[in-house]
């Protein structure tokens, strides 16, 4: 696997804010989720070496089938590095049989701060072969207009 995903967006926040959100469980569920799912933390270690466990749940299943059942995705994150205000990197495994979900995705999310904005990147690395490339890019492009959306109005 070698495949990268990327998807970007301006925040109008500041980095630190932006990095808090991903750090924050009640954020997370919030904001990850992309457009027809929605999401539940099941374990939470905030700390590099830590991370969690996400049960995505679709809305439509039917629409798109779930990589752990016919309507979730389980996925366990490890915080492989944290520098605050500035990068978080996470290790994604989904528990899924199908080999084409196998393997460990890493999400790097580079924040730059500019103002009172911070352009926010996501890069996916070792992005498993089940995952459409266009749907993927959608789903980052989607969580960034939610985080975007959280932060921005309060």
């Amino acid at each position: 696997m070698s495949r990268t995903d990327r998807a970007g967006r301006v925040i109008a926040a500041p980095a630190m804010a932006v990095y808090a959100a991903l750090l924050d469980r009640a954020a997370l569920e919030a904001w990850l989720p992309p457009d027809g799912m929605r999401g539940r933390i099941e374990r939470w270690e905030p700390r590099s070496g830590g991370g969690f466990q996400m049960v995505l749940t679709y809305l439509d299943p039917a629409q798109s089938p779930g990589k752990t059942s016919a309507a979730t995705d389980v996925v366990d994150v490890e915080f492989a590095e944290l520098v605050p205000g500035v990068r978080a990197v996470q290790r994604a495994v989904f528990e899924a049989d199908d080999p084409a979900y196998a393997g460990t995705m890493t999400m790097t999310w580079e924040l730059t701060a500019s103002g009172g904005a911070t352009a926010v990147t996501v890069t996916a690395t070792d992005v498993p072969p089940g995952i459409d490339q266009a749907a993927h890019e959608e789903g980052i492009a989607s969580s960034l207009a939610h985080l975007a959306a959280y932060l921005e109005a309060g």
